[in-house]
């Protein structure tokens, strides 16, 4: 299966969704190859960006859950790299 390398920035201005997006991000944790949350406490806001290995429909269901928590923006950027050893890579199987 081909996958691509994406960027999802994601910012969240309600802090009552943080915790159903971490179940969001927990339950596609194998296509993740790495994120990083920065507080920004002085406008009370958190700024995410998650990094995936994954396939288009996976991206797009993430993308599209994601976007419908309350207080929550996200936007995705997509590498012109494509592959499909990566999905192996993190144990799953093709």
């Amino acid at each position: 299966m081909e996958t691509r390398i994406v960027l999802i920035g994601i910012i969240v201005e309600n802090t009552d969704a943080i915790e159903r997006l971490n179940r969001l991000l927990h339950e596609y944790g194998h296509y993740i190859i790495g994120r990083m949350g920065i507080p920004y406490r002085e406008r009370k806001v958190n700024i995410i960006s998650v990094a995936l290995d994954a396939p288009q429909d996976i991206v797009s269901a993430l993308s599209g859950k994601i976007g419908r928590l309350p207080g929550v923006s996200a936007k995705t950027v997509y590498s012109n790299v494509k592959g499909g050893a990566s999905l192996t890579a993190h144990g799953i199987q093709e």
